[in-house]
């Protein structure tokens, strides 16, 4: 295990091959959060080593990575979430190089598939072999692995290939395992599917299937550069600079804290304001507000609501806190929610994105938060 996990006192580390104690388990001293909920001390440890390794990660990948805070961010809320992103942006703005260099800061295996027309489900999961044992003559089938088999798989371009092969992602993405005739193989653990997609490009593409994109924690949108940093990035890009990468986690680090982010305790009122703004985005609900049914064909499900949750515990813990706050649940609405909210040929027509959507929607559940207080 990693230094991360070694700076820890005894008791924050469960026993070789025993899971962490589980909220309210039989463990001793607790410490007590803002909001007055009780916690093992040896949580509220990992917490604070947490935060620091993720200023540390942040600077790591700002070395090679300029700019792009919030991508980097909320790719790394999704994978201590056990969860999946989708990164949206046009080509040349590092996408690729972002997961890379993660997998390498967090020391995990790393496996690249390029998505085109012509790729093959068994391409991707892997595919059974005919083989001839030369001592005794018998032939038999083995199963050779594909790069599903990997920590992070970087889905390049997954919007390329037909449905059919993006499917094949499907049993991996929600089982972390693979089944290839009558055998199911697990996949390695921890596993994440990080996909890149061009928004522009439409010619020779596959729109991914919604029940594709909902097994997607994250929809991220990768932005230009500011100016500033443009003019760092030509520097480096121009040069012989070479920056050395520390590794920072590795797997059972994460598998770890994975387990605590699903420990943070969270306040009814803030699954009740994450409830309320997943159930305003579906039209013809009691809930919703009258103007979602002209711009909205599908709302988001119930996943969305416990990404929220999820996705803000994870947050507060990147930050150094042991609970979740409404604003958390704000500050990880759009990722969650932009690729589960369907609009209508009206709002397209009217130029209401789904990310404009979401912010009308924050607007109006943060107001009736205020005049409910």
């Amino acid at each position: 295990m990693s230094n991360f996990l070694g700076s820890f006192s005894e008791d924050a580390l469960a026993a070789p091959g025993q899971a962490p104690p589980a909220l309210g388990a039989a463990v001793t001293p607790v410490g007590v959060t803002a909001r007055g909920a009780h916690v093992a001390v040896s949580d509220v440890q990992a917490v604070e080593k947490l935060a620091q390794a993720y200023r540390t990660m942040c600077e790591q990948l700002g070395k090679i990575i300029v700019g792009q805070h919030a991508v980097i961010e909320q790719v790394l809320t999704a994978m201590f979430c056990q969860g999946h992103a989708l990164l949206v942006g046009v080509p040349g703005l590092a996408k690729t190089m972002l997961v890379k260099v993660i997998s390498e800061v967090l020391n995990l295996q790393f496996k690249r598939v390029q998505f085109t027309p012509d790729l093959m489900p068994s391409d991707i999961t892997g595919t059974d072999v005919l083989e001839e044992d030369h001592t005794t003559g018998k032939r038999a089938f083995r199963f050779v692995r594909g790069p599903i088999f990997a920590n992070i798989v970087l889905a390049d371009e997954i919007n390329r290939t037909p449905p059919k092969t993006q499917a094949a992602l499907l049993e991996a993405m929600q089982e972390h395992r693979v089944t290839a005739g009558e055998i199911t193989y697990s996949l390695p653990e921890p596993f994440f599917v990080l996909a890149t997609q061009n928004p522009i490009e439409q010619e020779g593409t596959y729109p991914l299937p919604e029940a594709q994109l909902d097994r997607f924690m994250f929809m991220t949108v990768v932005d230009y550069p500011q100016p500033q940093e443009e003019i760092q990035i030509m520097k480096q890009a121009t040069s012989h600079y070479q920056p050395a990468l520390s590794r920072l986690l590795d797997g059972e680090t994460i598998l770890y804290l994975q387990q605590i982010v699903r420990r943070v305790p969270a306040a009814d009122h803030v699954y009740t304001f994450a409830r309320d703004l997943v159930r305003a985005s579906r039209p013809r609900q009691k809930e919703s507000p009258t103007w979602i049914n002209d711009l909205v064909q599908w709302g988001a499900g119930p996943r969305a609501c416990i990404y929220l949750i999820l996705a803000g515990k994870a947050r507060a813990i990147l930050n150094g806190r042991m609970h979740v706050t409404t604003d958390d649940i704000v500050q990880v609405a759009h990722p969650v929610l932009r690729h589960r909210i369907l609009t209508t040929f009206s709002a397209e027509a009217a130029g209401m994105t789904s990310d404009k959507i979401i912010d009308r929607l924050l607007q109006e559940a943060l107001h009736a938060v205020a005049a409910g207080s």
